[in-house]
């Protein structure tokens, strides 16, 4: 009985030790999740044998069991190194289509062919859809898909306004109006251009002509062109064309309207406002242009597109942000558009919440994918695979998913590497308790061997 013992001692030594050993080969393994061997004694007994006088039978080795506890993280320059802080597991797939996961902790993820995120195994992050806004259309796990990192532009976005910000100067010389031609500059007092955007993306450049009014005091015409086209700005409360005159490239007066606005002065140099086609003040400061059309626009953008110059005449402002005419030169202090050009891909950026957001040339910014986080009543009981994996099983409980930084989800670190929480020290102390445990189980044998052999050789 006691060579069994002790027998049973050396296998449970034994086992120690390549747990231990097990640990310290994987103490640089990204995700790694240190193993414990945990014994038990074996004690067998009959209903009617001496309880208190039998010796037990030696040692089982009853689990090995994962330690879950946090690791250390490593910081990195790639925005797709992922490490969770706190409770939860990516979620992977071996395959796009299939639904055979996999759970891991180590966040060593990186780009495929095809732009989708796969880990050095080449299996498949997965995260949830998200609308436009960036909330999830839904956390449960049978509804993630593959994360994919686009590879196409930016969607450009149509110039609807501009904020020019200027000073007319309040002594320049009176311009006849019906005399204006853009290519002669002796017919107008200043210009300014600002570049806006098509439905397509493409530029295009619209310029400002300013004529101080030669038939009214602190009154200037302004004439808009884009692409060297008129195009007709009509006030945004009557949608007439103010002023008299016309537009005269070859410097000859036509009486037709002229494709313009009026802008009103106070004596004091401040905008008043707009004058309609009857010469009466407006209470608003913006001006409605009519659909750009065909020409300027020829690419088979939206002809419809209209622009609004916006002003901001606000009386209840602290501070008046507006135009103004001053003794001074002229000076162009703003000249602001809403529209963007078509961007190319230029960043990722993964927040705590693991959102997946997409960055463009164009300053533009959108949503893409909210990657996936999951957790289990318990992690013990997972089912450990190769590559720092694990798969569900009946005592690890149903993989519930959810966002990251939501219940008891923790958050997600991009730039940053969990590292194995195996500690170097405490292992190389349990090899040394194992190998001592090992010795003695063997020197139990020993002698054990040497007992049956004296009682072999009684003659």
């Amino acid at each position: 009985m006691s060579f069994n013992i002790a027998l049973s001692g050396v296998s449970a030594a034994q086992k120690d030790l390549d747990v231990t050993a097990n640990n310290i080969a994987n103490v640089n393994t990204v995700g790694f999740k240190e193993s414990r061997a945990e014994f038990g004694d074996v004690y067998a007994a009959s209903l009617l044998s001496g309880g208190k006088t039998k010796v037990g039978d030696g040692v089982l080795t009853q689990d090995v069991a994962q330690q879950f506890s946090q690791g250390s993280l490593q910081f990195t320059n790639t925005a797709l190194d992922l490490a969770i802080t706190g409770n939860g597991f990516f979620a992977t797939v071996p395959e796009r289509s299939s639904r055979d996961f996999s759970f891991t902790r180590a966040g060593q993820f990186k780009l495929d062919s095809d732009n989708f995120v796969v880990n050095s195994s080449g299996d498949n992050l997965l995260g949830f859809p998200v609308n436009p806004d960036g909330t999830s259309a839904s956390v449960a796990l049978s509804t993630t898909v593959p994360v994919r990192i686009p590879d196409s532009s930016g969607s450009p976005q149509a110039t609807t306004e501009t904020r020019p910000r200027f000073n007319l100067p309040a002594g320049a010389d009176s311009k006849d109006i019906t005399l204006f031609s853009p290519t002669d500059p002796n017919t107008y007092n200043a210009a300014t251009s600002i570049t806006i955007y098509d439905s397509l993306g493409d530029n295009h450049e619209m310029t400002y002509y300013f004529m101080k009014d030669s038939t009214a005091v602190n009154e200037w015409v302004v004439v808009t062109y884009v692409d060297n086209q008129p195009i007709d700005t009509v006030d945004s409360t009557t949608n007439t064309v103010p002023g008299p005159g016309g537009p005269n490239e070859a410097g000859t007066a036509t009486g037709n309207a002229i494709n313009g606005f009026r802008m009103e002065f106070s004596s004091g140099g401040d905008f008043i406002g707009i004058r309609d086609a009857a010469n009466n003040p407006q209470v608003t400061g913006d001006i409605v242009s009519e659909p750009l059309g065909n020409p300027p626009l020829t690419n088979g953008s939206d002809v419809t597109q209209t622009i609004t110059t916006n002003f901001s005449l606000d009386p209840a402002l602290a501070t008046p942000d507006e135009p103004t005419q001053f003794a001074s030169n002229f000076e162009v202090t703003s000249l602001e558009q809403d529209g963007l050009p078509v961007g190319r891909l230029t960043g990722i950026d993964i927040g705590p919440d693991g959102l997946v957001r997409a960055t463009f040339s164009n300053g533009t910014s959108e949503p893409i994918v909210r990657v996936a986080l999951v957790r289990f009543a318990n992690e013990q009981g997972l089912t450990q695979q190769s590559n720092t994996q694990w798969k569900e099983s009946i005592l690890s409980g149903e993989a519930l998913a959810g966002e990251a930084t939501t219940g008891t989800f923790g958050e997600i670190n991009s730039s940053a590497l969990e590292q194995a929480n195996v500690n170097l020290t405490t292992e190389l102390i349990d090899l040394i308790i194992a190998q001592r445990n090992f010795q003695a189980n063997s020197r139990a044998l020993e002698v054990n061997n040497q007992l049956n052999q004296t009682i072999l050789n009684i003659r």
